[in-house]
């Protein structure tokens, strides 16, 4: 009788698996690999900016931040898409715990809207250089999330022309818009090779 709790422990030892956890390094490597280094939400996103500057040019300003603020909920779904359509995977393993950081820092955008909102009324000529700040800070943390030292820059150069073109020439900001898209496209080439 004693021999049946040794054998019940025996065959639960041998299916028992043992997982590790997944540490920062791996975490990071499977966000670069799953996500190319940020190529596909960067391109797209580049292309919400340059369709809402294109608006704003040649349409109206209003056109251009609308574009610009219901556009950019379409990114997430928009890169998952072309993910998906590249034959990729489009989502991190539920193990890999910058999975929750992700969330987070796509969030940071929607959360700071009323801050852009706020400065767009007090002075219109605000709207791309705010938005470029926000969405400059939101690139900071994509350093660690990726493991890829290329968002300092990005994230450096929206926030530095946002805060430029904001204080010393809003006549222009328009020219934020053109600048961003550029820098999307440019940088989503840089992590797509890095990556």
């Amino acid at each position: 009788m004693s021999e049946v709790p040794n054998l019940l422990h025996s065959v639960a030892a041998a299916h028992l698996v043992v997982v590790r956890p997944m540490n920062v390094a791996e975490a990071q490597r499977e966000v670069r690999t799953i996500y190319v280094g940020g190529f596909y939400g960067q391109l797209v996103s580049g292309a919400i900016w340059l369709a809402s500057t294109a608006l704003t040019t040649w349409v109206s300003q209003r056109a251009g931040i609308l574009a610009l603020v219901f556009g950019g909920m379409f990114i997430f779904p928009f890169t998952q898409l072309m993910l998906r359509a590249s034959g990729r995977s489009a989502s991190l393993a539920p193990d890999n715990p910058l999975r929750e950081l992700a969330m987070e820092i796509a969030f940071l955008v929607p959360l700071l809207l009323p801050l852009v909102g706020a400065a767009t009324l007090h002075k219109v000529a605000w709207f791309y250089p705010a938005m470029m700040i926000v969405v400059g800070a939101h690139y900071l943390p994509f350093s660690f999330l990726y493991g890829m030292r290329q968002f300092i820059p990005l994230s450096g150069l929206l926030l530095f022309a946002g805060l430029l073109l904001g204080l010393y020439a809003p006549g222009m900001a328009v020219w934020g818009g053109w600048l961003t898209s550029l820098l999307l496209v440019a940088f989503a080439f840089i992590g797509r090779a890095v990556a």
